[in-house]
């Protein structure tokens, strides 16, 4: 009967930073707020692990791979979380116009609305100037 492997809490460090750092990444395509916290726990992870895998003669590219993915997700998921706060009322406005608008004419009328109150917001932006390849 063979005993089975026991790993040290040090050796996995780096996979479980890279496995967070991807969970952070995840989080923050489907939930933006919710990716910022998750990216910062696994940023938070991944620096620990560089000094826990220098302790024992390990590769620390995991690690190096948790923190590059992470501060990724964490500077996408803060940037849409702000664009979110900042335009929420536009975007509430064009969720309730897009559950009334029953035609594809009416769809776009809730899109020219959205592009219009996104444009009073944003000063750089030339009235006329921002148009949706895609509806939103």
């Amino acid at each position: 009967m063979t005993l089975p492997v026991q790993v040290r809490p040090t050796e996995s460090a780096g996979r479980r930073a890279l496995w967070l750092a991807v969970t952070a990444v995840v989080m923050t395509l489907v939930l933006p707020l919710a990716g910022v916290v998750m990216a910062i726990f696994a940023l938070v992870t991944s620096i620990r692990a560089i000094p826990a895998l220098r302790s024992i003669p390990k590769p620390v590219g995991t690690a190096v791979a948790g923190i590059v993915l992470s501060a990724g997700a964490l500077l996408v998921s803060t940037g849409v979380t702000a664009m979110q706060f900042y335009f929420g009322d536009e975007l509430a406005a064009y969720t309730e116009c897009g559950k009334g608008a029953g035609t594809v004419s009416a769809q776009n009328e809730c899109v020219e609305r959205l592009e219009r109150a996104m444009e009073k917001k944003m000063p750089f932006v030339q009235p006329g100037q921002l148009q949706f390849p895609f509806p939103p």
